[in-house]
């Protein structure tokens, strides 16, 4: 479509919050008074009276040059998301008390210290950009024309600021209403227009989030009808790019906290597009995105615990606005209870868009449901996840296949987890401390990232290696009604000259208390030098018996296996966390005594 197309699409007077600002006014009066809002408000309101106590934070030059100078991005983010956590906080709090003038004064003051900020973007996403070039070419003859960077957090600020001051402008003054505009239309809408930027035509969240923003921020702001049709036809591309990272079975590669992320914001463009549009442009209409949507209902494993695969984290909350959002567009979209909802501070990043939406679109009437039993596999993604509930607890299986080229990839095909009754017994590391190193050539040295850190093999004294090539071939997946099979090809996953062939084979048994059983079998052209089947565990008590080990939690798992075949070795390492928190781990490495051209290791995995 061109802009002439979008033009004639665009219904300039469509409402796209509130259909008046009496309605706006309303609907603020009726929460504050609704009993099912209570447990948001209440959180929000804690929060903005925490935070009336503190200083606006300062993002001094100290802070940014840290990242150049040693690689490290916290200490710059932390004062940075808390800015934007005091800009969330306090703009619903002139919505919920607009006769506040202290919170009116505060939102006030912290939107103009972000209108002054350097950059919006972060410095980890500055590399190479004209904010940190040091050249320097200025003439009195020549027009200076400021060239924006544009990062996720740029494009969500704009998306920020532009939707609170929709919704309090009547409360702002009108030279922070102007420099809203000046900073939004010079640092994003302009640079956006004049630049091709690399996410655009990127297949993961940052197409949807910093296309989806700036699409946002523009609906919001831009009163032309051209100029906003200019908008759009760069903005649907880059969505077009986001939605190409997918499957047609809707798994998100990247993990949970990347699809509510992404598809997160994806979601809020779309709504705001269909508005505009009046029903003409719908993004909701394809299969692919239904696909999508069901994510979230197929990868949680029990309660907050999640499959983990990539740069995810192990539990995750859910954002009840955009899981009632999607469940009124499509009807077989699960609502999942409410304690698992994410609370108002979970979001470290204190992001607007969600925040809001958690309150816009909560749906008070929503029929509730548990994460049922099930198995969901994907060919093209290479995932198989099965859930199975009886009376003696919940308990679920994960393993995946895919490449070792993945958005946000970890070297782990073949790599497996296993959960019994909320308690995580093989486990994926998940995502570690973002830093320079993380994103660099020295990602796969970090344990989280490279394979040893994953339950998959060392083969003589390899681990795998990423990139496309090395990839797992799926040989077998069937969900039956007790049995679940899951068998992969894994050779191609490592550079080992005289490897053969590696079957790695899973049977789920879903009986009673259920059991694994893991088969592994190796073929060579040449006698192995060693081989060791390792298991990444949580640092639990660890019995050793006659036909196997027991790994005890608040409940066990027995672990059976030939000891006249394998030497089990346990090993203590540490690894940090996204949050920057040093975790206490376990390598179980059960080493083949005496490895031979023809190999087969078979363990078994029993709850009790």
């Amino acid at each position: 479509m061109n802009t002439s197309d979008f033009k004639s699409l665009l219904d300039m007077e469509a409402p796209l919050l509130f259909d008046t600002n009496e309605a706006k006014n309303h609907w603020w009066r009726k929460v504050k008074n609704t009993p099912t809002y209570q447990p948001f408000l209440d959180e929000i309101q804690m929060e903005g009276k925490r935070l009336l106590q503190e200083k606006e934070p300062e993002l001094s030059y100290s802070l940014f040059k840290l990242f150049e100078e040693n690689g490290s991005r916290v200490e710059y983010e932390k004062v940075y998301f808390e800015k934007r956590r005091r800009l969330t906080t306090f703009a619903i709090m002139v919505l919920l008390e607009p006769d506040n003038i202290v919170y009116r004064e505060e939102l006030e003051n912290c939107i103009w210290s972000i209108c002054n900020e350097y950059s919006w973007c972060l410095p980890a996403h500055l590399l190479h950009s004209n904010e940190t070039s040091t050249n320097i070419h200025y003439s009195l003859h020549t027009p200076m024309i400021q060239q924006y960077s544009i990062d996720l957090f740029a494009a969500e600020t704009a998306f920020s600021l532009a939707e609170i001051l929709k919704l309090t402008e009547d409360s702002l003054s009108p030279l922070i209403c102007k420099r809203i505009y000046e900073e939004i239309y010079k640092r994003i809408f302009s640079s956006f227009i004049r630049t091709t930027f690399k996410w655009e035509t990127e297949t993961h969240n940052w197409a949807a989030v910093c296309a989806g923003s700036i699409g946002a921020a523009a609906f919001h702001l831009i009163d032309d009808q051209e100029e906003l049709a200019i908008i759009l036809e760069k903005v649907l591309p880059a969505m077009d790019c986001y939605l190409s990272g997918f499957n047609k079975d809707g798994f998100c590669l990247e993990g949970y906290g990347y699809w509510q992320y992404g598809f997160g914001y994806y979601v809020y463009f779309a709504d705001l597009l269909k508005k505009r549009t009046l029903g003409k442009l719908d993004l909701f209409a394809s299969e692919k995105i239904h696909q999508i949507a069901f994510f979230q209902q197929r990868c949680f494993l029990e309660d907050h615990l999640v499959v983990n695969f990539s740069d995810a984290v192990p539990t995750a909350s859910v954002y009840l606005g955009l899981s009632h959002y999607l469940s009124q567009i499509y009807g077989d979209v699960e609502v999942p209870r409410q304690e698992l909802r994410a609370k108002y501070t979970d979001d470290h990043c204190s992001r607007w868009a969600p925040a809001i939406r958690n309150l816009l679109w909560f749906d008070e009437n929503a029929e509730e449901k548990a994460w049922g039993s099930g198995t969901f596999y994907s060919k093209d993604s290479g995932w198989m996840i099965s859930r199975y509930h009886e009376p003696t607890g919940s308990f679920s299986f994960a393993a995946k296949g895919g490449h070792n080229d993945e958005p946000h990839n970890h070297n782990d095909l073949g790599h497996f987890i296993l959960q019994g009754n909320q308690e995580v017994f093989l486990k994926d590391l998940g995502s570690g401390l973002y830093n320079k190193d993380y994103f660099g050539e020295k990602r796969y040295t970090f344990v989280g990232n490279g394979s040893q850190g994953h339950s998959v093999p060392i083969i003589n004294h390899q681990y795998q290696v990423e990139g496309e090539s090395h990839f797992a071939r799926i040989l077998q997946a069937d969900a039956g009604e007790e049995v679940d099979f899951f068998e992969l090809d894994l050779v191609k996953a490592y550079e080992v000259d005289t490897l053969s062939s590696l079957i790695r084979k899973f049977s789920w048994v879903k009986k009673n208390l259920p059991k694994l059983v893991l088969e592994d079998t190796y073929t060579f052209t040449e006698q192995p030098v060693l081989i060791i089947e390792r298991l990444i565990v949580p640092s639990l008590l660890i019995t050793e018996e006659e036909d196997g080990v027991v790994l005890e939690g608040k409940s066990r798992v027995r672990i059976l296996y030939d000891k006249r075949q394998l030497y089990l070795d346990v090993k203590k390492f540490e690894f940090i966390n996204h949050s920057g928190v040093t975790e206490e781990h376990l390598a179980l490495d059960f080493t083949v005594l005496h490895p031979v051209k023809n190999c087969k290791v078979e363990l078994v995995f029993q709850f009790e």
